[in-house]
């Protein structure tokens, strides 16, 4: 059986495969007599720049991708070195597909909030009073803050209990919330600290 011939498109052949030449010999020939013609995809090739090429109307690629679409999987994802059936222009085109590509891989699950060294989840610790720890957790509050739950300080430790964003990460505070978390947030990524017996990260400091 013949092999279609090859629109490669190339420097060489350019003048042999003009847009013109391609419609003048379709609206030239009948039907019948119309042998498809190939091409072969360059890099960075679509289809809607090889459907300007043969068609002089970028939106016609749904015409070609129809023909191929057995060898493409999806419209916006063709290969350099594929050749590509081009048959004649039908009076009128087909639709396009209703998917172009493949769809966006899903996002990766947040990672459960740790205690620092391992992987455990913080477990939340429940407390009462006006401050988690007592008189420990009061006598920090005024050592780092003053009683000012939205304090910030130049090296960018945060709120009542002056957390970093790693501290404030690893027991259990929302890292969005990080600046302006409520007190009740701020006491109970406290609790948690205190509960998983992370009182060394105030207590040399504060003199509590």
């Amino acid at each position: 059986m013949t092999q279609p011939p090859v629109l490669a498109m190339t420097q060489q052949s350019t003048s042999a495969w003009t847009p013109g030449a391609f419609l003048a010999r379709e609206n030239g020939l009948a039907a019948a007599d119309r042998t498809p013609l190939s091409y072969r995809v360059r890099p960075g090739d679509t289809l809607s720049s090889i459907a300007a090429h043969v068609y002089r109307n970028r939106a016609d690629w749904p015409v070609i991708y129809w023909r191929n679409h057995r060898q493409i999987r999806w419209a916006n994802q063709i290969n350099a070195g594929q050749v590509l059936h081009i048959p004649a222009k039908p009076a009128r085109v087909p639709h396009a597909p209703t998917r172009l590509g493949p769809p966006a891989p899903a996002p990766a699950p947040s990672p459960a909030p740790s205690s620092g060294a391992g992987t455990t989840p913080v477990e939340v610790a429940r407390y009462s009073g006006t401050y988690p720890g007592g008189a420990f957790g009061a006598c920090v509050v005024a050592r780092e803050s003053g009683g000012n739950p939205q304090i910030m300080n130049a090296s960018g430790h945060y709120g009542l209990y002056q957390f970093s964003a790693g501290t404030w990460a690893a027991y259990g505070g929302n890292p969005a919330d990080f600046g302006h978390a409520s007190v009740a947030e701020q006491n109970q990524v406290f609790a948690n600290a205190l509960a998983a017996g992370g009182e060394s990260n105030w207590a040399p400091y504060d003199g509590c």
